[in-house]
């Protein structure tokens, strides 16, 4: 079992940042990918970047240029640096890890309003 847990959501304005996080515990080694996704209301989850465990990422063609994927092995956490956020943004971010299971975190809502 892989445990996941989100945070560094909150509430912006339109062009300014923030950087998620997701701390994952348990049976780590099997992982071999992580990825964020997020859900705004009325919509369905979708993709919005990964990164495998050799460094390899990849981005939704939405926040290209604007996100950026990172993840720290020694502090077993991943990042989504978030910059020149938009209203679009706003949704609850999901963390997930993918290896001999699927999991996912709780999320964590982003919110960006004027």
């Amino acid at each position: 079992q892989v445990q996941l847990v989100e945070s560094g959501g909150g509430l912006v304005q339109p062009g300014e940042s923030l950087r998620l996080s997701c701390a994952a515990s348990g049976s780590i080694v099997n992982i071999y990918a992580m990825g964020w996704y997020r859900q705004a209301p009325g919509n369905t989850r979708e993709f919005v970047a990964r990164i495998t465990n050799g460094g390899s990422t990849n981005y939704a063609d939405s926040v290209k240029g604007r996100f950026t994927i990172s993840r720290d092995n020694a502090k077993n956490t991943m990042y989504l640096q978030m910059n020149s956020l938009k209203p679009d943004d706003t949704a609850v971010y999901f963390c997930r890890a993918t290896g001999y299971g699927d999991y996912w975190g709780q999320g964590t809502q982003v919110t960006v309003s004027s």
